[in-house]
């Protein structure tokens, strides 16, 4: 198969998951679920690019699909078990509201086929490593591409491990955690998600998929300044003590030493 017939039988699974996804939301009452998703959609993502491209380097094609499966088996573990037994996430109990009745068809287009769009497009550079035969060994931009997933795994597996512990800690109400991975940057775990796909990035052009890195940059725009860090820090420099003064001396993104010592105030 080439290029585009892998893509769009890879976005033809994306876009019918989703809607089975939808229509399982419509029976639980709950959008959330689509964030559970999220991670394993890629996972099936590049095993499906896997099956759909044999005549692919092997060894790059394993080496991609188990890192982003363990990428996303871990977030959609992570995210499972944040979520499980909770209420609907605020944002989609806020829209819900907001449309009444349409709601349900509604969510359709604003949650599920929107963030199957999303994850088609990002999911490029996934197919991009494995349909070439060619250059049929590992090369400079493989090894620099898994070196920066250990980092960007190692940032956001620490990263929702250690604010899980903070949080599970009934001391640390109201407290700021400042400490650990979350020293050197405000968002670890949005920092390492955005490494990881650099990463596969940096494989897929290994492989000549350079033309995929609207990937990796639409990632980190969501995650900098849509869904992620902006969404976030509008609301916690305004309700969380201490969280003005810790902007100020941590990096907001990619880790670096703190510009001070640490007040003492903890996230």
């Amino acid at each position: 198969m080439n290029t585009i017939s892998v893509l769009l039988v890879g976005g033809a699974v994306i876009f019918g998951s989703m809607i089975l996804l939808w229509l399982l939301s419509l029976l639980l009452k709950n959008s959330s679920i689509v964030d559970i998703f999220w991670g394993f959609g890629f996972v099936i993502s590049a095993w499906l690019f896997y099956a759909l491209t044999p005549d692919g380097f092997l060894i790059r094609k394993l080496l991609i699909a188990i890192l982003t499966t363990i990428w996303g088996l871990r977030l959609t573990l992570y995210i499972l078990t944040r979520n499980w037994g909770k209420p609907e996430d605020f944002r989609y109990q806020k829209w819900r509201k907001e449309s009444g009745k349409i709601w349900w068809i509604k969510s359709l287009f604003q949650v599920f086929l929107l963030q199957g769009l999303l994850m088609w497009i990002i999911s490029t550079p996934l197919m991009a490593a494995q349909i070439s035969s060619l250059p049929a060994k590992l090369g400079l931009l493989d090894y620099l591409g898994a070196a920066l997933w250990v980092i960007g795994f190692f940032f956001e597996s620490a990263g929702d491990l250690q604010l899980t512990s903070f949080k599970k800690n009934p001391a640390n109400k109201g407290r700021l955690l400042n400490t650990g991975v979350w020293r050197y940057t405000r968002h670890p775990n949005y920092f390492g998600d955005s490494a990881q796909w650099w990463a596969y990035f940096l494989i897929a052009s290994s492989a000549g998929g350079w033309w995929t890195v609207f990937s990796p940059i639409l990632m980190t725009l969501f995650l900098v300044k849509v869904s992620g860090v902006a969404m976030l820090e509008r609301t916690m420099k305004e309700t969380k003590p201490g969280y003005r003064e810790y902007m100020e001396s941590t990096s907001a993104f990619i880790p670096w030493f703190p510009k001070k010592v640490a007040s003492g105030e903890e996230k």
